[in-house]
């Protein structure tokens, strides 16, 4: 056997982190599949790691009978008490040692690579499980090579990816960089376990700020969301567990050096950092910092909001490209609909004046459908008896009424429309040129008029 078998495993298994068990179990099986290879598959042997003597020990089983019928694995009672066991029995399963050094080439040579590829799977599963349970924490690693125009990260044991989709954009790094990353995943393929990294993931953003805020690893400021536009900007939602600990001044950190330090680490990406509240309204309001909100229309049905800001702040709270908007709608959870003064106003005057048109409609009637959400005729007649009823002022025969006359109100402005579109299609029809009798550049016209003036002369 290998000399130094204990010492080689004890190596071979804090170098690669492999557990001892799994190390002498591979070597056993690689020196059993050699045994089989050098004295047939036929042979009942076992294989056993001697801990004192530092080698795998292998032996064939053979059970005692009276008559022997498999000669390999069976010996007869008279044999087994003189050459094996003295108080041997029949039925008794006698071990014998078999000499190692029998094998051949070919078989140690099996034995060598078993034992190799039984390490690598044994490797492979140690790596899989602990990046799994690192799953969703923060990596360190080294920027090896590119493969495309994917980054290959080497973590210490193993390597890992981090793909073009999951890289900031504008952001380069050179062979040889220090680079942290948040681990998304942990796939296993033919060619081994490959860990995917992510720097888009709002989870970095999480980590970094547990990293420099102390009272959010202790528990004390808890992270209540997070949203993204990797490389651009941010929105931190936080609150906190104790009174006397304000959460946003926690994370912003004395003259603003905690949330520096993550600007710094996610590329001078902007951060705005929110105060969590319960209140939706009032998140809302909090989340769309630093743009001012005059009014929110709430429809907690489609989880939704209406969101009225002054004439002057409606850039301001729709940001660049929409970007401030979408990342509140993103770190609240709620659909938001931005809209200044004006805009609200004029859309309100429209919606008064569908709703009056709907013939017996009053004025009272009219302003409580449009506070209850109903915008146009149309809204009303798409609706039902039951939903009207539950307008304030609306008894259940006048909201039937109701529906009746504005599903008929819909209906006429339907109508006339469709015979306005006709008319207008005609029209168009016949002032289309060429239309006319013998207009101007028909040849067949122009021949018709010369043979009728030829068969008057």
């Amino acid at each position: 056997m290998l000399p130094d078998l204990n010492r080689i495993i004890e190596q071979v298994s804090k170098e690669k982190g492999i557990d001892r068990g799994k190390l002498v179990e591979a070597v056993e099986e690689a020196m059993l599949s050699a045994a089989r290879r050098t004295y047939g598959e036929h042979k009942k042997i076992e294989a056993k790691y001697n801990e004192e003597l530092g080698e795998v020990e292998l032996f064939e089983i053979r059970t005692v009978v009276q008559e022997v019928v498999d000669p390999a694995n069976e010996v007869s009672l008279e044999e087994a008490r003189r050459t094996m066991d003295p108080e041997a029995e029949v039925g008794d399963e006698l071990l014998q040692r078999l000499p190692a050094e029998r094998f051949g080439r070919i078989a140690a040579q099996t034995a060598k690579q078993n034992i190799i590829q039984r390490m690598r799977d044994a490797e492979r599963d140690s790596i899989v499980n602990e990046f799994k349970s690192r799953k969703g924490e923060l990596a360190s690693g080294i920027v090896q090579r590119f493969e495309k125009k994917n980054l290959i990260v080497n973590l210490g044991r193993t390597d890992a990816v981090l793909p073009e989709k999951y890289q900031i954009p504008r952001e380069r790094y050179r062979q040889g960089d220090r680079i942290r990353a948040y681990i998304v995943d942990v796939e296993v393929s033919g060619r081994g376990p490959q860990i995917i990294l992510s720097r888009t993931h709002e989870g970095l953003l999480v980590k970094l700020f547990e990293q420099e805020v102390p009272e959010i690893y202790e528990g004390i400021v808890e992270v209540k969301g997070a949203a993204r536009e990797p490389g651009v900007r941010a929105k931190f939602a936080v609150t906190s567990h104790d009174p006397d600990v304000d959460p946003v001044g926690a994370c912003v950190g004395m003259r603003g050096t905690r949330v520096q330090a993550v600007v710094q680490e996610l590329r001078n990406e902007k951060i705005d950092i929110v105060h969590w509240t319960p209140e939706p309204d009032v998140y809302v309001c909090r989340a769309l910092a630093p743009a001012r909100v005059s009014k929110i229309i709430l429809d907690e049905d489609e989880h939704a909001m209406e969101v009225i800001v002054p004439d002057d702040q409606l850039s301001l709270a729709i940001g660049k490209k929409g970007q401030n908007v979408r990342l509140a709608s993103k770190l609240t959870g709620w659909k938001l609909d931005v809209k200044s003064e004006s805009e609200a106003e004029e859309e309100a005057r429209r919606a008064r004046v569908s709703l009056r048109g709907i013939p017996e409609v009053t004025d009272a009637e009219a302003e409580a459908l449009y506070q209850e959400g109903f915008k146009s005729a149309e809204a009303v007649a798409a609706s039902d008896a039951e939903t009207l009823a539950e307008v304030a002022g609306l008894k259940p025969e006048r909201a039937a009424r109701l529906l009746a006359l504005a599903r008929e109100h819909v209906a006429a402005l339907e109508a006339e429309a469709a015979t306005v579109g006709a008319a207008g299609a005609l029209g168009e029809r016949e002032e289309a040129p060429g239309s006319e009798a013998g207009a101007d550049g028909d040849p067949q016209s122009v021949a018709a008029v010369g043979a009728s003036e030829e068969e008057r002369r």
